[in-house]
């Protein structure tokens, strides 16, 4: 059957109306799980109509019953499953289930349905704890979703604000029981994961039955929860509840009062926490100090240290004993020197050729400087030089 015609040949609204009436006349009859959000029942009338929504999304639909096929004790927020046939008022657009028989799901159903969800998200990879992230150590500003003027959410905030006054929170109150509870905790979920401002989100709510927390089980939220890049905590009911969502979060908190603990430090624990550290730097700094001063001390009492100039004046006594002595051996090596000099010049004296002169004694010489030793070496008529003590005389040899 097409669905599209050209603008050309539009179709008339009864033909598009009648097609889809026999598009949903051809479902036949279906079993349809839904939380009822409304029933009325109109005295003296044998129908009886109820509103059937989706515990996962904002989408309703209005079902009629024969007044004996529903439960007295039905009541608004009960989880129900429908055998209806849908059925589609052509003149009107709207569709509606028309219903032979409705269950009540019971606790034990409801429990088993939780079961296989969490094997299924198990096994997706949604309760990794490698992919759970660590909230920081003090957060700026934190969001918190909960019931408005809930005990939860007093407890988040009395708790938090008394271990750290400072501390900022952007409250997003939701429904969180009831059949509008998971569409409007994952639309403050997405609205505060887009909020830079915000480090971390509290998810809280108070106590109660099974049935009260199953929006907390819910696998349009769990998967919300696993889709947020900021760091969730999930504080549902008490310690043994357990919703699925709790598998999710990246941390577990037993009750809301327990998740105000986790989310921010003690004030006057880590004051007191610092003021230990000081103490202890002051005494480790102090001890250190200590030694340094002891070692200081025992190097100032060192003879070196004390007494700075007594190792230059032990080595300038021995400076000017090294001298005097030097000076000493110098005087007496140039005494027995002087002395040796005199008794060589003595002698020199005494075999020179001019003390020789002296005496009356003569050189004789030829022209050519050769000592004339005897009469031999000269004949008449060679000049000769005769070397006296006191000048020179030229002769001639005459025989």
């Amino acid at each position: 059957m097409p669905v599209t015609s050209s603008p050309e040949e539009p179709w008339p609204v009864r033909k598009v109306s009648h097609n889809i009436g026999q598009w949903i006349g051809r479902l036949g009859w279906l079993w349809i799980d839904g939380q009822i959000a409304q029933i009325g029942r109109r005295p003296g009338m044998s129908t009886v109509f109820l509103t059937l929504r989706d515990s996962s999304a904002d989408i309703s639909l209005t079902v009629t019953a024969p007044r004996e096929v529903v439960d007295p004790a039905l009541t608004d927020g009960a989880r129900v499953v429908v055998h209806a046939k849908p059925e589609w008022y052509a003149t009107r657009g709207t569709l509606s289930l028309r219903a032979d028989e409705i269950r009540q799901v019971g606790e034990g159903e409801l429990k088993a349905r939780i079961e296989r969800l969490r094997k299924l998200l198990e096994a997706e990879g949604l309760f990794d704890p490698r992919r759970k992230r660590r909230p920081p150590f003090l957060p700026q500003r934190i969001g918190l979703i909960t019931g408005r003027g809930s005990a939860a959410e007093r407890d988040v905030l009395t708790n938090a604000q008394r271990r750290w006054p400072a501390i900022d929170f952007r409250v997003v109150s939701v429904a969180v029981q009831g059949v509008n509870a998971v569409t409007d905790i994952v639309g403050a979920l997405q609205a505060l994961d887009r909020d830079d401002s915000v480090d971390v989100i509290i998810l809280a709510r108070g106590g109660g039955s099974f049935e009260d927390l199953l929006p907390f089980s819910d696998e349009a939220l769990c998967r919300a929860v696993f889709a947020c890049r900021t760091p969730v905590i999930s504080a549902i009911g008490h310690e043994p509840d357990t919703p699925l969502v709790d598998y999710v979060a990246d941390v577990r908190a037993s009750t809301p009062t327990d998740a105000a603990k986790r989310v921010v430090p003690d004030l006057s624990e880590e004051q007191r926490g610092l003021n230990v550290t000081r103490g202890r730097l002051d005494r480790a700094v102090r001890n250190r100090i200590d030694r340094e001063q002891h070692r200081l001390d025992a190097l100032r009492s060192r003879p070196s240290l004390a007494r700075p100039t007594a190792l230059l004046d032990r080595l300038a006594g021995e400076v000017t004993t090294a001298v005097e002595r030097a000076r000493r051996t110098v005087d007496h090596r140039l005494t027995r020197a002087d002395a040796e000099l005199g008794h060589t010049l003595a002698r020199l004296r005494a075999l020179s050729p001019s003390a020789t002169l002296a005496r009356g004694y003569a050189i004789v010489q030829t022209p050519d400087g050769h000592v004339v030793r005897a009469a031999q070496e000269a004949s008449a008529g060679d000049p000769l030089r005769v070397r006296l003590a006191d000048g020179t005389l030229d002769v001639t040899v005459s025989g």
